[in-house]
């Protein structure tokens, strides 16, 4: 019921004037079978008497009986129109609705979890379909209910048997459908994650990024097979549901014949005894007809209408929830200063669920403001943890981090990450033109060209996008065109990272960077001028880098070696380096590779 109501209210918010419109036309539509059908046995009735038959009375009543049928086919046509102007305005509310709500979760928790990425995809398909199906069934069960009166009144009238008869057996059916909308709603919860790996497959057969390795390794078939599989075991599901929906559906109808031909032989019966006229038996068995059609129209629709709200259930929790979905973080309210003290991580205990291991374990140091900090470690020892942390994409388990000596749950999300510059290991690269790729940095300056430039210079990316064809105006994809039909330009992997650090750059009022490897995909030269680039911007300004590449870390004011999710040294380069710890170790390891004696004799 709650599900129903969501959907109706979407409706409703989506175009009032179509769904009223759409009311008044189902309740005309409704009306004028029975007036048709009225009139068609006044004009059989009039013909039935022969010579004595009017022939203007039955003119009459044949011209209004033409005029019911083009009316029903005009109302037929216009409330087509309108359904489909009220499924596009409830599309785009109920899309409107899901994409706030998702933009509004604080951290990626939810994002992360596989059971919530399946409900989101079950209310993707459901904001589509579900409230749209509602408004279908409560238009034609209105239309049918409006008819169904009409035409029950006739029979009742004419031979009660045959109505009750009819009204009996649509009981059943009724609970038969709403049996098989649970069983197919449970086939298509079950199939979703299925038919997500099966997308997956799909993608990587096709992603251009994807395209070197499948060659290079040989990979198309494994993945080929893996995708059909997964199609194969989603289509069993739905199939099996379909055949027991197909089964009862067949029963349904045998059930309707053996009701319309126990009709037919009342009426037949009546016209020989002298008890009905030939007018009498043609609404009679229109009637009937018609009422069998509609209450199996409703109850059909309504299979459908209860498998959609099922699953229109998963929009609604996520839209609509009672409790918070697993991970979901609060958003806090206190506005956010200027950092002038620093970024505290104050006894931090992470892992990313409640039953899996410790990822950092009582971590504890200090970012201080206009100082750079430098994170060390093998792979898994938690730096990129600690860089969410310092977004606050997750929240510790134990401990807190504090800007300022505030609690970052305490502060407004938006406006403390507003205070923030940041180039991900993983970057982002959008499907855009390229001056609105490093514009997504900040949305003050998404058209600010000359800014733009000033960040991409500063990345040394300009030259490179400025020899574009369109130059900044070039779509930096191959898989979509502008509305200019550019045929898109690809960057490499080094100089994506340099538009992902442009991009940062663009925030010149942030108080902390952060940089989680942010030459990596850069050569050695690239490296060392981005490098320069970023000691420059990084005076006066907190910073928190991580990198593999040691020599990255050197000037950092402070650098903090982790193990296991442990602070076990911490210091700057030379203090690290006398003491022979596993920093030394470490960059001992890195600095050995590029050693030769030829080098500055």
């Amino acid at each position: 019921m709650r599900a129903a109501l969501v959907a109706l209210r979407l409706a409703w918010r989506g175009h009032k004037g179509a769904l009223l419109a759409i009311s008044v036309l189902t309740v005309a539509g409704g009306m004028l079978p029975v007036a048709g059908a009225w009139a068609s046995k006044l004009l059989f009735d009039e013909l039935s008497r022969g010579q004595q038959a009017d022939g203007e009375r039955a003119l009459l009543v044949a011209v209004a009986s033409a005029v019911a049928v083009a009316l029903g086919g005009a109302v037929g046509y216009a409330l087509g129109h309108l359904m489909t102007v009220a499924q596009a305005a409830i599309g785009l509310v109920a899309g409107d609705d899901l994409y706030r709500r998702v933009n509004s979760f604080v951290g990626i928790a939810p994002f992360e979890n596989p059971s919530f990425r399946d409900r989101l995809e079950l209310a993707q398909q459901a904001a589509e379909q579900a409230p749209f199906a509602l408004l279908t069934f409560a238009m034609a069960t209105a239309h049918g209910f409006v008819s169904v009166v009409g035409f029950a009144g006739v029979l009742f009238a004419v031979e009660p048997t045959v109505g009750w008869l009819l009204l009996a057996a649509a009981l059943p059916e009724l609970v038969i459908q709403v049996g098989l909308a649970r069983q197919r709603a449970r086939a298509t919860e079950e199939a979703t994650s299925i038919f997500r790996t099966r997308y997956m497959f799909q993608v990587l057969l096709t992603d251009v990024r994807a395209a070197r390795e499948l060659r290079l390794f040989g990979l198309g078939d494994l993945f080929r097979g893996r995708m059909l599989s997964a199609l194969r075991r989603a289509n069993g599901i739905e199939l099996r549901a379909g055949r027991r929906t197909a089964t009862a559906q067949s029963g349904l109808s045998v059930a309707s014949a053996l009701v319309l031909l126990a009709g037919t032989v009342v009426a037949v019966r009546g016209v020989l005894r002298g008890e009905l006229t030939l007018g009498d038996v043609v609404l009679y068995l229109g009637a009937m007809a018609s009422l069998q059609s509609g209450l199996s129209g409703i109850m059909s629709q309504l299979g459908d209408v209860g498998t959609g709200m099922r699953l229109f259930g998963n929009y609604v929790s996520l839209v609509h929830p009672r409790e918070p979905s697993p991970g979901e973080q609060a958003d806090g309210a206190r506005p956010v200063e200027p950092l002038h003290t620093g970024l505290t991580f104050e006894d931090v205990w992470f892992r990313y669920t409640p039953d899996g291991p410790w990822i950092l374990r009582g971590v504890s140091f200090t970012v201080a403001a206009g100082s750079s900090m430098g994170l060390v470690g093998v792979n898994g020892a938690g730096k990129s943890t600690l860089v969410k942390l310092a977004c606050r994409f997750y929240d510790p388990e134990r401990g807190r981090v504090l800007w300022d000596g505030v609690d970052l749950r305490e502060l407004d999300v938006a406006a403390l990450r507003r205070r923030m510059g940041a180039v991900f290991q993983d970057f982002m690269a959008y499907d855009l033109i390229a001056s609105e790729n490093i514009g997504l940095g900040d949305l003050r300056y998404l058209d600010d060209l000359p800014r733009i430039r000033t960040a991409a210079g500063l990345a040394r990316i300009d030259e490179a996008l400025e020899r574009l064809p369109k130059a900044y105006r070039t779509m930096l994809s191959r898989s979509f065109q502008d509305d200019e039909a550019d045929d898109g330009a690809a960057l490499s992997g080094g100089q994506w990272q340099r538009v992902a650090l442009a991009r940062s750059l663009l925030r010149e009022d942030a108080d902390l960077l952060i940089l989680d490897e942010p030459t990596a995909s850069l050569d050695a030269e690239a490296a060392q001028q981005v490098s320069e680039v970023l000691r420059h911007l990084r005076r006066g300004r907190a910073s928190l880098m991580v990198s593999h590449r040691l020599s990255a870390l050197r000037r950092c004011d402070e650098i903090v070696v982790l193990d296991g999710g442990v602070v076990i040294e911490n210091g700057d380069h030379d203090a690290l380096m006398t003491l022979g710890g596993e920093y030394a170790r470490l960059f001992e390891l890195q600095a050995a590779d590029y050693q030769d004696a030829r080098v500055g004799s």
